[in-house]
């Protein structure tokens, strides 16, 4: 009877830990992106989250939120997601040629 307890309390554990396990593999990456233009600004801030995850070798998980801030010449516009391990990581020269 005791085996049985034990074996019970080790399943408890590993189905209570394995969500855990789980977040610590994901974490929430933001990428910049500058320019002139709002739509220019977007879309430079996206495509290095892209790339960026890419080369780190993450699986982005849900929206990609993009906020946008005006400065004084230039557009910044920070764009971010959740993203787990689970890639393979792919050789990039920045955060905008990958392959």
């Amino acid at each position: 009877m005791p085996i049985f307890k034990f074996a019970l309390i080790a399943v408890v554990m590993a189905c209570a830990l394995s969500p855990t396990v789980q977040a610590a593999d994901c974490a929430r990456v933001t990428a910049l992106g500058e320019n002139f233009t709002h739509d220019a600004a977007v879309l430079f801030s996206t495509n290095a989250l892209k790339n960026t995850l890419a080369g780190r070798g993450l699986v982005g998980k849900g929206p990609v939120r993009t906020n946008c801030k005006p400065g004084s010449a230039m557009i910044s516009c920070y764009s971010s997601q959740m993203a787990c391990k689970g890639g393979t990581p792919k050789t990039c020269l920045g955060p905008w040629l990958c392959f």
